[in-house]
């Protein structure tokens, strides 16, 4: 079902019965008493309902249907909206993303999911257990549900991070072969995704804290600083994993000009030390009358032990100098 929980809290304990999600009017609630709604990717007919039964506005009920939002915060009246994204590893190294908006008002949260695996289950019966904290009203839900999908971004950055580790690894070790390459590439890519929808996530968060909203007590934006923390560290760690596949690709880069510098050098070695006999054979395949060497016994064994001595004392200073 598209409406995965509705429950109403007073005191900080949940009743015992379901909220009834038919459309019509809430009236006035008492004093510490407020409805959780949670959806997880809703027919229109069941987001209408909600609508209507919340008075929710229009634009916000279209964005929240809408799953490639970026990370905001809007107000529409005394009720705030906000989106937020959220991030999971699927198959290899790619980055599944989602979206989960977040209507708050001051006697309910209704929370829609789209897109996204990691159910609020969990979450809502950490809070329902407890009771001190959902006493102090839906603020601290919102702030929960954000906190939530920030640690979800955790288990990504590991995976991330492993993988980065053993690509700098391999690069310290020898040159990256084409298919390492090729992964390097597509990490960079994945990052500046991640970087692009989750970066805004900061502002959101750093809003919630730092700015007066009519449905969150000033009391409450310390929780909001904190998720605020976790954001920033996140987006620090990325930042980190970027600048090591940087310098993977430099290191890779140095060390390739290291290996065909080592290659040229010995060439080069090689040339010269070749060009020696290569000189000596051309002169004697000239066409000479008078060359008193070639009528020499020891003519022969002469020039091989010059040009052996001589490719000889190459090859020794080569080595000396660590050409060859």
């Amino acid at each position: 079902m598209p409406i995965i929980a509705s429950r109403r809290y007073q005191g900080g304990q949940p009743s015992q019965h379901s909220l009834p999600v038919d459309g019509g009017p809430r009236g006035e609630l008492p004093p510490h008493t407020f409805d959780w709604v949670g959806m997880s990717d809703p027919l229109p007919e069941e987001m209408d309902r909600v609508s209507r039964q919340f008075g929710l506005h229009s634009l916000a009920v279209e964005d929240a249907l809408t799953p490639t939002q970026m990370p905001k915060v809007e107000l529409y009246g005394a009720q705030l909206f906000i989106v937020a994204r959220t991030a999971a590893i699927q198959e290899g190294e790619n980055i599944g993303y989602g979206q989960t908006a977040i209507f708050l008002g001051r006697d309910f949260v209704v929370t829609v999911r789209m897109g996204s695996t990691r159910a609020h289950s969990a979450l809502r019966e950490r809070l329902e257990g407890h009771s001190e904290r959902l006493i102090e009203g839906p603020d601290y839900v919102a702030h929960a549900i954000l906190d939530f999908i920030v640690d979800g971004y955790e288990p990504v950055l590991e995976r991330l991070e492993d993988g980065v580790q053993v690509l700098e690894e391999r690069a310290i070790d020898e040159f990256p072969e084409p298919s390492t390459i090729r992964r390097i590439f597509r990490l960079r890519r994945q990052f500046r995704k991640f970087t692009r929808i989750i970066g805004p996530m900061e502002e959101v968060c750093e809003r919630l804290a730092t700015t007066e909203q009519p449905t969150i007590d000033p009391g409450a934006r310390i929780w909001f600083r904190d998720v605020l923390d976790h954001v920033r560290r996140t987006m620090t760690r990325m930042t980190m994993l970027r600048e090591t596949l940087a310098s993977i690709v430099e290191t890779a880069a140095l060390l390739e000009q290291h290996r065909q510098g080592d290659m040229t050098r010995q060439l080069a070695a090689w040339a010269a030390i070749l060009a020696v006999p290569t000189a000596i054979a051309g002169i004697y395949g000239m066409n000479f009358d008078y060359m008193p060497e070639l009528h020499s016994k020891w003519g022969y064994p002469a020039v091989w032990a010059v040009i052996v001595g001589i490719c000889g004392g190459l090859w020794l200073r080569f080595r000396k100098i660590g050409w060859l």
